[in-house]
Order: structure tokens, then sequence, then C-alpha cells
């Protein structure tokens, strides 16, 4: 029988539980496509904060409630509907705070030492296309789409989407996406990287979280590891990468789950790893 522990996210726009080890942070604005809002957003950023130094948790699975992932920023607040504290600022104050707020969510996700995992029952646009990019892997409903979005309301795009789209799909392809403002099926999603693989939409869940789960389980000190890894072959060259590889790989062969799995391989049974 697996545990579930509910968590206070000081809104009903963001609900979360960690069930089986594994953290589900769930956007929950599906009257709205799950845009974010001034409640949703705050709660995402401390949600994924609190999730990943949980140490109940061992992976991250983000969702959205309802037949969309993301929508992006909440189109009610734009243009003559902004907030008019925002337009009261100078200019270095608007860079600055929109700053400070993709550094603690985007930039607070990429930075999790847990596998994070972005489950897309629908769209995910714009911001909501960064947030999803932003996991380690995604997981699409047959009936998802993607897009960048920023075209269609004269916006260049925030929330590190150009880094993270590039990272993904390439330079020419990204490129294009951003300047077309494409709307991409999940079938070529998949085709082009942006997803790792597409599920039937009555599927989704069940096999997202079963992949959540059975990395959560695993040995979390070598995957913490490797996503330093992994990190790193996008920042330096093949020897420091390796040179890094080969510290991290004699931290793990001294580690409490290294000798539970070599035991485990003689006793012919499965690991049971405790993260030591």
């Amino acid at each position: 029988m697996g545990t579930e522990t509910t968590i206070d996210t000081g809104t009903d726009e963001l609900l979360c539980v960690i069930r089986d080890r594994v953290a589900i942070i769930t956007l929950n604005r599906p009257e709205a496509r799950n845009a974010m809002s001034d409640n949703l957003t705050p709660a995402s950023r401390n949600m994924i904060k609190t999730c990943g130094e949980n140490p109940e948790g061992g992976a991250l699975l983000i969702t959205g409630a309802g037949t969309a992932f993301c929508a992006g920023g909440n189109g009610q607040g734009m243009g003559a509907n902004r907030d008019k504290k925002k337009l009261e600022m100078s200019h270095d104050e608007r860079v600055a705070d929109l700053q400070e707020r993709q550094r603690l969510l985007t930039g607070a996700l990429v930075s999790v030492r847990k596998p994070t995992i972005a489950a897309l029952p629908g769209p995910a646009v714009g911001a909501g296309l960064a947030l999803a990019m932003a996991c380690d892997i995604r997981i699409a409903a047959q009936s998802a789409f993607l897009s960048t979005g920023y075209l269609k309301v004269g916006l260049s795009g925030d929330y590190g989407i150009a880094w993270l789209l590039t990272r993904l799909v390439g330079t020419s392809r990204a490129r294009e996406l951003m300047f077309t403002c494409e709307r991409v099926d999940a079938a070529r999603c998949e085709t082009i990287g942006l997803v790792n693989r597409v599920v039937p939409d009555d599927r989704l869940q069940a096999e997202a979280f079963a992949l959540a789960k059975s990395i959560a389980e695993g040995p979390t000190i070598a995957i913490r590891y490797m996503k330093d890894n992994l990190d790193e072959a996008l920042m330096f060259d093949f020897a420091t990468a390796r040179d890094h590889e080969a510290e991290r790989m004699i931290r793990t062969q001294v580690t409490a789950d290294h000798r539970e799995a070599v035991q485990a391989f003689i006793d012919k049974r499965k690991p049971v790893f405790r993260g030591g």
C-alpha cells in the first residue's frame, strides 16, 4: 500500500501531494487552462523549492488539472489590464522584477537535483512551455500540443524559453518555432524531441506517475550526480566533463546504496535504496 502526504500550498490554484516518494504538483486553474496567476505562480515557486529540498520526495511530477498543462501568462493581466504597481515601476525595476521571478520558477526547477517530469494533458504555451521544458522529461497526451505563443501577443519571450528550446530541438528548429508560433501536435513534438513520449490521454497520469515512481525508488546520490554530469555536458569541454564524472563516480562507489546494489545482485533480488 502506497503512502500519500498532502502539502499545503497556500492556495486552491496549486495542489501538491507526495505519493510513494513522488512529489506531484498540479496546476489547478482548469477554467483558465492553468494559466499563471497572482496566486498560482508564487505558490508554484514555493512548491518547487519545497519539494526539491524535501527528502521524502525522490522525484517531482508537474502536471495540470483538466485538459491543459499551462497556457502561460495570464492574458487578462496584459496591456491596459496590467498591474498598476508594475506600470509605476521604472524600466530597470521591471527588468529586475522579471529576472527574479524567472530565477525562482524555471531557474529553480532546472536547479532541482532530483529528476523532474512534466505530464502534459493538453496545451503548454508560452511560459507554460518554458515550465515544461525546464523539466528533465516530458510525457504528453495524444491530444496535447505545444506552442511558443509569444509572437501572437507581440512579446519576445521569457522564463528562459529560447535557451531551453534551443537545447531541446536545435538552433534552426527553435528559431522556426519562435518566429512562426506554430501549434505543434504531440506526435510531431515527439519526432523533433520536444517531448520524450506520447501516450493515450486516459493513460497519461498513470504512465507519468509510474515513470516518476520508478526513478524516485533509485539511488538518490547517484541520480543527483548523473544530473550534474548531464548538465555539465552542455557547459564544459569533454576533458573537463570527463574529469568531473570520475570524481563523482568515486564518490558513489563508497555509498550505502552502491553496497546495497552489489549485495542485491549477489542475492538475486531487487535492491532497496535508502539514499545513503
